[in-house]
This record gives structure tokens, C-alpha cells and sequence, in this order.
């Protein structure tokens, strides 16, 4: 009877231990799906400023188009943590403000350095919208698995802070060919 419980109680600690390590597990490879999705998603935004950078440079615009596009891209690639969301926010605007104007696209079409800049900021707008939503669903996910009662009563996640979402208004201009 004595060995019979010991090895009950054995084999249920041997199953607890390897439960714990597993969500230890779990939650160390949801931070490192966390930090690539952050990486990439600071790649695409920093892709899309450059993009708008080249456009405002490139004279196709009107001397106003292109300075207040080179001055948001700007922001948005210089500003530190704190004001990222809102310098990211103010390009999305400048760029629907310069691509929603009447026949912007089929003017830069007509010009033969146009269209492939179109299509490099078509995709550069796209990255950052499927890069955001990749990371915010990255950003739930962890944090969820760090609520869970046996991730906070053993500290699993040690003295990591709760990931925080990323929120900008990357709506899309109305003329880009995004599906």
C-alpha cells in the first residue's frame, strides 16, 4: 500500500512538473513570436516611410504634396517610443491625403518612374496593416497565456511586463490597390 501511493503521488508530481514546464515553454515561445512580430512589424513601418520619403523626393508632387509627405515620413522615422503611434497615425493621414487626390494615381501611372512606385507603396501600406494585425494578435495571445492563474501564481513569465498593443490608424488611402 505504501509503494503503491508513493508511486501515485510520484507519478502525479512527475505529471504536474511536466505541465509547468510546457506552459513555461508555451509562454517563452509566444515572447519570442512577440518579438519577431514586433521586428517586423518596425521593418514594415520604417519600409512605408522610406517609400514615402522616395515619392515626396521623387518630383512627381507638387512642391506642398511632397513637403508635408517628406515631413510626416520624417516624423514617423525619427520619433521615439512614446510618440510612435501618433507620427505612424500622421503619415497613414499625409498618404491618404496625397493618394486620395483626384487622378493621383493615373497621373503618377503616366509617368514612367510612377507606376513602380505605386506598386513599392501598394505593398509597403499592405505590410503594415497585416504586420500590425500579425502583432496585436501576437499581443493578445501572450497576454492571455500571462494571466492564467498558473502562469501568475508560479511567475512564469518572470518580471515581464504585460506586452502592450500597438494602435495606429493604418487605414488605407482609397485609391491604393490593396485586396
Amino acid at each position: 500500500m505504501t509503494t503503491t501511493l508513493i508511486l501515485v503521488v510520484g507519478a502525479i508530481v512527475l505529471l504536474t512538473a511536466v505541465y509547468v514546464s510546457w506552459r513555461a515553454g508555451r509562454l517563452d515561445r509566444l515572447h519570442i513570436r512577440l518579438e519577431l512580430a514586433r521586428e517586423s512589424l518596425d521593418a514594415a513601418l520604417v519600409r512605408r516611410a522610406a517609400v514615402a520619403l522616395e515619392l515626396a523626393a521623387s518630383r512627381l508632387l507638387d512642391p506642398a504634396t511632397s513637403l508635408v509627405l517628406a515631413t510626416a515620413a520624417h516624423e514617423a522615422r525619427t520619433a521615439g517610443p512614446e510618440e510612435r503611434e501618433h507620427a505612424e497615425s500622421d503619415l497613414s493621414r499625409a498618404l491618404r491625403a496625397v493618394v486620395d487626390q483626384e487622378r493621383f494615381r493615373d497621373r503618377l501611372a503616366d509617368v514612367p518612374e510612377g507606376g513602380p512606385l505605386l506598386e513599392e507603396l501598394d505593398a509597403a501600406v499592405a505590410k503594415v496593416i497585416y504586420s500590425r494585425r500579425f502583432y496585436n494578435n501576437a499581443v493578445d495571445v501572450t497576454r492571455t497565456a500571462q494571466r492564467r492563474w498558473l502562469a501568475r501564481t508560479l511567475r512564469l513569465a518572470g518580471h515581464t511586463a504585460y506586452p502592450a498593443f500597438f494602435e495606429i490608424d493604418d487605414t488605407p488611402p482609397k485609391a491604393l490597390a490593396i485586396e
